[in-house]
């Protein structure tokens, strides 16, 4: 077997709708959002099995990339007015 340390990619793994909930929202009772907005393809989530499941660094590039989206909009705006 390779000698590669497979910890920190277990590690960045969430499994469940309840531990992305936890991650996103902060509770894990929204995980009936998570469904929704995985069924929707609006989350970058996979599925394992039957467990549905994310990366930590994979969402976190989408919420960088949708605040820096949000901002430019926000700057064009401004500009305009």
């Amino acid at each position: 077997m390779n000698d590669v340390d497979v910890r920190p990619l277990a590690d960045d793994l969430l499994r469940g709708a309840d531990r992305i909930a936890e991650f996103i929202y902060g509770d894990q009772r929204l995980r009936r959002r998570i469904y929704h907005l995985a069924e929707r393809k609006q989350l970058p989530v996979f599925r394992l099995g039957a467990v549905l499941c994310a990366r930590r660094s994979v969402l976190l590039q989408r919420i960088a990339a949708q605040e820096a989206e949000t901002a430019g909009t926000g700057e064009q705006k401004a500009d305009q007015a």
